[in-house]
């Protein structure tokens, strides 16, 4: 059976650095999950007006996170906080491809800033900066490297996330300054860090539709493995 096709947006950057030109950047190991799932990725230029062609080919999508925000704007959030940087691009293009996605029911994987992402397409706002909207809020841009855990996540009983992983706790990374600030009709919350931040959010109903705010693509845990494994099973119509 062939490998599913898995497409994985890509981060892009002005020219400096690695080119004098605009260039795309993507995590090695973002791909790397995917293979060790069984899947075969494919990274997906920013050109919203194809997003549809991609989705024809597509049998499931992971959005990915990187150093950047939604606008605000695109979900009601208000003014602009002073921290919030924003790549209109890449978001004009994620928006596209996440919103095709889901209304073809297509398995949708969101990742850090994807799951954030994921959540403004499904109706949902965001805190734009934890440290000043959550007291007493946890170290959410870890000090640590990111392939250890920073802190730990409480997974919500009778979750598709609780479910997949098998665990009521999980040790994860943490490298975001935003997060999900709701949960509006649709979406469920699966996950919450010790000080309340949401941590994970799931679309029932759908074949496959779950976003996570920390990197599992690290495999910090067997659990990271096993959201890898069953967006696999997902995208092979398991």
């Amino acid at each position: 059976m062939p490998r599913p096709l898995i497409g994985v947006t890509l981060d892009a950057e002005a020219p400096g650095g690695y080119s004098k030109f605009p260039w795309y950047a993507l995590r090695q190991n973002y791909c790397a999950a995917i293979e060790a799932a069984g899947g075969l990725p494919v990274a997906l230029p920013h050109a919203p007006d194809r997003a549809a062609e991609y989705l024809d080919r597509l049998d499931a999508l992971v959005v990915t996170g990187g150093a950047f925000d939604v606008d605000p704007a695109i979900y009601g959030g208000g003014a602009r906080h002073a921290t919030v940087v924003t790549k209109d691009q890449r978001t004009e293009f994620e928006l596209a491809v996440t919103r095709g996605a889901v209304e073809r029911d297509l398995p949708v994987l969101g990742i850090c800033g994807g799951q954030q992402l994921l959540h403004v397409v499904l109706g949902g706002t965001l805190i734009q900066h934890i440290p000043d909207a959550v007291p007493g809020a946890l170290a959410h841009e870890q000090p640590n490297p990111r392939d250890q855990a920073g802190h730990s996540v409480r997974l919500e009983a009778g979750t598709r996330l609780r479910d997949i992983v098998g665990a009521d706790e999980l040790h994860v990374n943490s490298a975001h300054h935003q997060a999900a600030a709701d949960a509006p009709a649709g979406i469920v919350v699966n996950a919450r860090a010790p000080d309340g931040v949401i941590e994970g959010i799931e679309a029932p109903g759908r074949r496959f539709c779950i976003g996570v705010q920390w990197h599992p693509e690290f495999h910090i845990s067997e659990g990271d493995r096993r959201l890898f494994a069953a967006l696999l099973d997902a995208a092979r119509g398991r």
